[in-house]
């Protein structure tokens, strides 16, 4: 416990103790963030701990060009907030969709389905017809809440990708034992047939979701955008991977993360 102290203080240390931009108090200048722990910027301050100034997304550290740093060069005022959260699932979408709605939010990035992946079977990941609707949901809020914001739905990592490049590493195998992303990452190194069919199943659900969000976006209208696949194939390595669980996104990876979704000014 006390070592896990310690980070946390030098992770404020390092990163100037602040946690991202102030979150908008309203008006047109602003953006908000929907998702889970990867825009969370979970463990990218070397602390295994939420660090949203190094989001993708909403990220204002100097470590990341965020969406946030690029708009803020030509929109001085821009307010940003990262209404993402560390375990969400789609089904928590639409509750962060009123919160951007509540910010005035003019510019909306989602980027949610990992966790409905990573449960502890495959028998429990969210069905794809139960993401699409949860998706829909929550874009039904930003679209009766902020009629004029444009959407950005990107697509989710290729989370399989790290048990390719992981599972013949030890120390990825041991963060892995402690139970992250059971389905796809138990037994890692096996070679059953049993756990090869579980890994194509778990490969082929993220295949399903990604279908999914660019779907609803089509579905949503003009003022929706998908990535066009790009998160997905961002090609990560273990030295964008932070060093904690050998899963999420360091400071890096966030930031290829930026530069591979971001499509310019929401002007569409």
């Amino acid at each position: 416990m006390l070592a896990l102290a310690g980070l946390a203080v030098l992770a404020l240390a390092c990163e100037g103790g602040t946690a991202g931009p102030a979150p908008s108090g309203g008006g047109s200048g602003s953006m908000a963030a929907l998702g889970d722990s990867v825009t969370t910027a979970f463990a990218s301050c070397l602390a295994p701990t939420p660090c949203p100034r190094n989001s993708w997304s909403t990220g204002d550290g100097t470590r990341v060009d965020s969406h946030y740093r690029r708009l803020l060069k030509s929109s001085p005022g821009l307010r940003g907030h990262n209404a993402a959260e560390g375990k969400a699932r789609a089904d928590a979408l639409a509750a962060q969709a009123r919160t951007a709605v509540t910010a005035k939010a003019t510019y909306v990035t989602i980027l949610i389905g990992a966790n409905d992946a990573c449960r502890p079977t495959i028998a429990e990941m969210t069905p794809a017809d139960a993401f699409r609707r949860q998706i829909d949901d929550a874009l039904a809020v930003l679209k009766q809440g902020l009629p004029q914001a444009r959407i950005l739905v990107v697509s989710i990592p290729d989370i399989y990708h790290l048990w390719e490049i992981g599972h013949t590493r030890d120390v990825a195998v041991k963060a892995w034992s402690l139970g992250i992303c059971q389905a796809l990452l138990a037994a890692p190194t096996s070679t059953a047939p049993a756990d090869a069919a579980r890994r194509k199943a778990f490969r082929e659900r993220i295949d399903a979701y990604n279908s999914q969000l660019v779907a609803a976006c089509k579905a949503y209208g003009a003022r929706c955008r998908d990535d066009g696949g790009a998160a997905h194939r961002v090609a990560f390595s273990l030295d964008m991977i932070t060093a904690q669980d050998f899963f999420h996104p360091n400071s890096a990876g966030q930031n290829a993360l930026a530069k591979a979704t971001w499509l310019g000014p929401p002007d569409w």
